[in-house]
């Protein structure tokens, strides 16, 4: 079903799975967790349309991205732009935890649906969802702005392209590990018409 092996950090526990729509080579949407000093970035690029040209965007926009995870995410969606203007342009959202104070950073352009769950509802609302911008990056991009959440260990991630249906969000339990609800989510929750992936990242505090 496509699915890609998980994979963690001593800072977040995560999983990811993904398909290809039918008949096509390759998926267009792609994933990245980033390790950088004092944080992590965690990425989902979804590039239009499908195929080997969306596919081609995608990993422009992700090459950006790991080479740049540091910066803030305003500025990182503005190398991205600049770095993929010959290509067809990809929607994307990213999520940028600082380690140091224990928050997480986030924003969206197009349609990746991103949805934070706390362990503890004290630490906020219990659930929270990022907000997105209309744009392509790589052709037009809206004025941007990344809100800052708290965040407590246990909370939980997760990010969906649209070949995922809105109501994977059910799915998200912080009691579960992440690859089971990447999963889990992917199972009974993608579309069939097009690319589809899904990324869920447990926040797990700051490693030794």
């Amino acid at each position: 079903m496509g699915e890609q092996a998980a994979a963690s950090e001593p800072e977040l526990e995560w999983g990811v799975a993904g398909l290809a729509l039918a008949g096509q080579p390759e998926s267009g949407d792609l994933h990245l967790v980033k390790p950088f000093h004092h944080g992590v970035l965690v990425a989902v690029v979804d590039g239009l349309g499908h195929g080997d040209e969306a596919a081609a965007a995608a990993r422009a926009a992700v090459a950006t991205l790991e080479s740049y995870a540091h910066e803030p995410l305003v500025a990182l969606v503005q190398r991205c732009h600049e770095a993929i203007r010959r290509t067809r342009g990809v929607v994307l959202s990213l999520a940028s935890f600082n380690l140091w104070d224990s928050t997480m950073a986030w924003l969206g352009v197009g349609n990746v649906e991103g949805l934070l769950v706390r362990a503890d509802p004290k630490g906020g609302p219990a659930r929270e969802h990022v907000t997105l911008r209309g744009g392509v990056v790589g052709y037009q991009v809206p004025p941007l702005h990344a809100s800052v959440l708290s965040v407590r260990p246990g909370d939980t991630l997760a990010f969906a392209t649209d070949g995922i249906r809105s109501s994977f969000a059910q799915e998200v339990v912080p009691g579960d590990p992440p690859q089971r609800i990447a999963d889990r989510v992917l199972a009974r929750h993608a579309r069939g018409t097009d690319d589809a992936l899904v990324l869920v990242a447990r926040y797990l505090g700051r490693g030794p």
